[in-house]
């Protein structure tokens, strides 16, 4: 009896423990924005601007959101972009380059997946599933890395946090990083690839738009690509506009003068509009006469105007497998035989363009361009 006794407590025990849950650790107090005049710390929380809380990745207070009319492509990534600065200044407005930001201003990206039942990554993502209010829903999302562009007394500082397992703190992270990752495309298919976290210098290689200065600063936050409604937590409203009623910005000229570039899957755009936005984003950069691509004479940034120098019947600076035998950068209406559409359906690090910021190919991207040399008159004769 007594041995049954002992036996019927065991079971007890066993299927109390069982059914218990087991205890969370209690929520940590949300931090506020802090701007670190020189100091790198060790975990993006301390930043105080975007913080786990509540199964959710949420913004402090003054902690803006925005988009881009045409963002850049990272392997098919989702971006959660933020603005913040301190009280008492603003950025002032420019109607070309990016807006110019006062010492202070911390701007955040950060790269992430919705994902399905088995962690793998979706091409496409559901937007009503993954956002809460201006931050995002963390119950089928993947956050890879959050990157800082932080303006000091001395210059723009660079700096890469990347995720734990767990999504619920980034660290900071120089050294670079590969992430494996399945990708579910939208036909159902799946594609193993390595999302590839930048190291410093990779960080570089894009933002120091000026090959003598060498200097890095922004290279999204530009008015015409800002220049778009956007829905916020509680609003939907211009982004420009916006930010000048949070006091983040001053000089905004009116409505009817701000520059607008057309989004590259806006389908009531014309060709020519959609394949230069998407040229520009994802090129322009680099792609400019003092950027580091500028000793080519392909200049892809919105402001190139000149048919050759934007690649139609340009020969290529540089031989090799990077021009796939091909003679020019693009012949009018032989997409086939154009070197443009030719590295960007490349993964080899020796061919693809861009050279960094992706390993899968854009299949999207690819066939617009394709399309728009296509429908190109003339020849190269």
């Amino acid at each position: 009896m007594k041995l049954f006794r002992l036996f019927a407590l065991g079971l007890l025990l066993v299927s109390t423990a069982a059914g218990c849950t087991k205890p969370q650790p209690p929520a940590l107090p949300l931090m506020e924005p802090t701007f670190f005049a020189s100091e790198n710390p060790k975990t993006l929380r301390e930043w105080g601007m975007v913080q786990v809380s509540d199964g959710a990745l949420v913004l402090s207070e003054r902690v803006v959101s925005y988009d881009l009319t045409t963002p850049l492509f990272t392997d098919y990534a989702q971006k959660l972009r933020t603005i913040w600065m301190p009280a008492g200044v603003s950025a002032d407005y420019n109607p070309d380059d990016a807006l110019t930001f006062p010492v202070g201003t911390v701007i955040t990206k950060t790269f992430f997946y919705q994902t399905d039942k088995k962690g793998q990554v979706l091409q496409k993502a559901d937007q009503t599933q993954i956002h809460k209010g201006d931050g995002l829903n963390l119950d089928h999302v993947r956050m890879i890395e959050t990157r800082l562009l932080i303006h000091r007394a001395d210059g723009w500082t660079a700096l890469t946090y990347l995720w734990n397992d767990t999504q619920t703190e980034a660290t900071l992270h120089r050294i670079g990083e590969s992430v494996p990752l399945t990708l579910v495309r939208e036909n159902g298919t799946y594609e193993a690839f390595n999302y590839i976290v930048p190291n410093v210098t990779q960080c570089a290689a894009c933002h120091a738009t000026n090959v003598a200065t060498r200097a890095i600063q922004p290279i999204g936050p530009k008015a015409r690509l800002l220049n778009r409604d956007f829905t916020f937590a509680n609003e939907n409203a211009n982004q420009l506009t916006r930010l000048v009623a949070m006091g983040y910005l001053k000089g905004l000229p009116e409505r009817d003068q701000l520059p607008l570039q057309v989004s590259w899957i806006d389908t009531k755009a014309s060709t020519d509009e959609r394949a230069r936005a998407y040229l520009d984003v994802n090129c322009g950069h680099c792609h400019t006469p003092q950027g580091p691509a500028g000793t080519s004479g392909l200049y892809l940034d919105a402001s190139a105007t000149h048919s050759k120098t934007t690649g139609v019947c340009k020969l290529p600076v540089a031989a090799g497998a990077g021009t796939g035998n091909l003679r020019f950068d693009i012949v009018p209406g032989k997409s086939g035989e154009s070197i443009f559409p030719f590295r960007m359906d490349s993964t080899n690090p020796a061919i693809m363009m861009p050279e960094i910021g992706r390993s899968t190919k854009h299949n999207e991207g690819i066939a617009l361009i394709r399309f728009w040399i296509d429908a190109m008159e003339g020849s190269c004769q």
